[in-house]
């Protein structure tokens, strides 16, 4: 990091819980930029699987211009089982599936090991950060850091604001989000903030549009790319999403919002049939 760069606003010790897809490329993305981070996984196979993601990720990030060695940025990784791993870190990101109920518990979790004035951050698409906070002992230190998938690709964070959140971390969160060489874009808490109620809505039309046999999923696509400049198509990006993910985010949506964002049946069909988009290899495109 150079002299007053954005990068220099970034906490010293970061922690991401969960090693996934989305919590591997949240780790690459504070490494890059000159943190130590410990990534958090629920067991021993689980963290070093999470370890061989960052440090893929990181690997392809030097061999496509980013200066220095990998090696000298996964010096700085380290992943653990242990949640007092957490201890001395300075913001840690949630980053485990939007399911409320593990939300909650891997949450409060976290904030038990964490000092004071360490910032706890989710980084769920949809799921309420004011309500998450009610069961937080320190509120005003939590927030939504919302990142999109996939995390090194992506130029945008969306900064979640909850009831309780102290004003001044707002001010912060956009100085990370500045380090880390991306956008943010504050939102006020509600469901589906901005970025996923949009993005759902757009998804699920296009979906019914498919149900509805309008076009193939290919013309749908190619139509928002080539005459709105959507930089995959809804449904492409479904599928790299997750259907099950973008189910799971629609059923909430569709019972805070209301039925409009009720999820059409080829999306639950395929869910069932295990049609999940290119983690599974098929959604709706075939990814063999």
């Amino acid at each position: 990091m150079t002299e007053n760069s954005p990068a220099d606003t970034l906490p010293a010790r970061v922690g991401v819980l969960g090693g996934g897809r989305m919590g591997a490329g949240i780790a690459h993305a504070f490494l890059i930029n000159g943190c130590d981070v410990v990534v958090v996984e629920r067991d021993g196979a689980a963290a070093e699987a999470a370890r061989e993601r960052v440090t893929t990720a990181v690997g392809t990030s030097v061999e496509r211009g980013l200066a220095g060695s990998a090696e000298m940025y996964t010096s700085r990784l380290a992943v653990s089982t242990d949640y007092s791993s957490f201890g001395d870190r300075g913001l840690v990101v949630e980053a485990v599936p939007e399911d409320w109920d593990l939300k909650v518990s891997s949450l409060q979790a976290v904030e038990a090991e964490l000092d004071e004035g360490a910032v706890l951050a989710s980084n769920t698409s949809s799921i309420s950060i004011s309500r998450l906070a009610e069961h937080l002992a320190r509120p005003e230190d939590f927030l939504g850091l919302h990142f999109f998938n996939p995390v090194p690709a992506s130029a945008l964070v969306e900064v979640v604001i909850g009831q309780r959140t102290r004003h001044d971390l707002v001010e912060t969160a956009r100085g990370w989000v500045a380090g880390l060489g991306r956008t943010a874009v504050v939102v006020n808490d509600a469901p589906g903030f901005a970025s996923s109620r949009l993005g759902v809505a757009i998804a699920l039309e296009a979906m019914r549009m498919v149900e509805e046999g309008v076009a193939s999923a290919e013309d749908i696509d190619n139509a928002m790319v080539l005459g709105y400049k959507h930089p995959t198509g809804p449904l492409k990006t479904t599928d790299i999403v997750g259907l099950d993910v973008r189910l799971g985010i629609a059923e909430y949506l569709a019972s805070t919002l209301g039925p409009r964002f009720e999820p059409p049946q080829i999306l639950r069909d395929k869910v069932a049939r295990g049609e999940l988009g290119r983690k599974s290899g098929k959604g709706f495109y075939d990814w063999h």
